[in-house]
């Protein structure tokens, strides 16, 4: 029985990037000497097994082979016999098929070492062509890390996206590797290879209408960086990227790919209201207001700023629109709703009196009167 450091965790070691979790494959155990050992079974498809100590993945080395269409068309086999060399071949990138043993020495087959340093994504074997999903992981290392990705591996992926294999994915999991390269450091990178390799299409189709017009797609890509470079929240590099597109396509992206509700949210008011938050520095105080209404700016402003964030991302020149907006919104989220409302004759003169104080507080927040 052999243990090797696995993965992504050899891959950062080696780049000189942060750790955060380590994996591990076991050579030559079984799940009963496993359990013996006091490993903890976790894994549902395969033998996947939790350190009694340290709570980290230990699973057995595995191979699998292609039985349907899609993600889940998969038939695992582990035995003692599986060699480690065969559980790294049957991942998807050379960079994610390094090994290290408890010596410290690197186990290395597919030459993963030199594309890390060359900085290129290169497919393990023609198996890759199994598992849709890793075009979508491709694409998000690729905005993580910069690197380009090889010729064949292209070839591959276009070849994937031409059979409709991209079809087969799951909503859920196609969300959940655009969620994660929205979180990298480029996402645009990760729109431009699904676009190269023709799957952006078939995942995200009101994305790829973008490039009709490759001005308009450059620039939503420049936006959306931006974003990324500020530090933005998903929901808020969501809100930045559906700026580009008008609200019916973001409903229907949203709702196919199943987008959790604050980020389709987010998405939505910035798809309706980014232009108007632009122009905030030539507003007049009455739309101001209505803006800030429709926002729902006054019971929520963390919201707000997340939206604030997405409009004004990438655009220099917006600092007096954003700070005439913030101005406005802080001196109208000031007034005594509450007072108002007690104060008023009638349920039905509550809105207007709140919005007439609003409104003057807006005034005189923003110096038009």
């Amino acid at each position: 029985m052999k243990t090797y450091c696995v993965g992504g965790a050899v891959r950062d070691e080696l780049l000189g990037r942060p750790v955060k979790d380590r994996d591990y494959v076991v050579v030559g155990a079984t799940p009963e000497e496993m359990i013996r050992q006091g490993y903890k079974p976790v894994g549902k498809d395969f033998p996947v097994f939790l350190h009694p100590r340290t709570q980290e993945e230990y699973a057995l080395a595995r191979t699998e082979r292609k039985t349907a269409r899609g993600y889940h068309g998969f038939e695992f086999r582990t035995a003692p016999d599986v060699t480690l060399e065969q559980d790294l071949a049957r991942r998807d990138l050379t960079i994610n098929a390094i090994a290290r043993d408890e010596d410290g020495q690197l186990i290395d087959p597919f030459n993963g070492a030199a594309d890390l340093k060359a900085g290129v994504l290169r497919h393990v074997s023609a198996a890759f062509a199994e598992d849709p999903v890793r075009i979508l992981r491709v694409a998000r290392f690729a905005a993580r890390y910069g690197f380009r990705i090889a010729p064949e591996t292209m070839t591959l992926m276009r070849e994937m996206a031409a059979n409709g294999e991209v079809d087969a994915l799951v909503a859920e999991r196609v969300w959940q590797e655009v969620a994660r390269g929205l979180m990298e450091a480029k996402p645009s990178r990760m729109f431009e290879v699904l676009r190269e390799c023709g799957a952006l299409a078939s995942v995200m189709p009101e994305v790829d209408a973008l490039w009709q017009d490759a001005d308009a797609a450059r620039e939503a890509m420049r936006v959306l960086d931006a974003a990324a470079g500020v530090g933005a929240t998903l929901p808020a590099r969501f809100a930045a990227l559906a700026r580009a597109l008008d609200p019916l396509p973001v409903e229907a992206l949203a709702g196919r790919l199943k987008v959790p509700a604050d980020c389709r949210d987010l998405a939505l008011l910035a798809a309706r209201h980014a232009n108007t938050m632009l122009d905030a520095a030539e507003l007049d105080p009455q739309s101001v207001l209505e803006l800030l209404n429709a926002v729902d700016a006054w019971r929520r402003p963390e919201r707000f700023a997340e939206l604030a964030t997405a409009a004004f991302a990438g655009e220099p020149d917006a600092g007096p629109a954003q700070a005439r907006l913030e101005r406005a919104r802080a001196a109208a989220a000031a007034v005594n709703a509450g007072e108002i409302a007690k104060a008023s004759q009638t349920p039905t003169a509550i809105r207007g009196n709140v919005d007439a104080a609003r409104l003057e507080a807006i005034r005189k927040a923003t110096g038009n009167q």
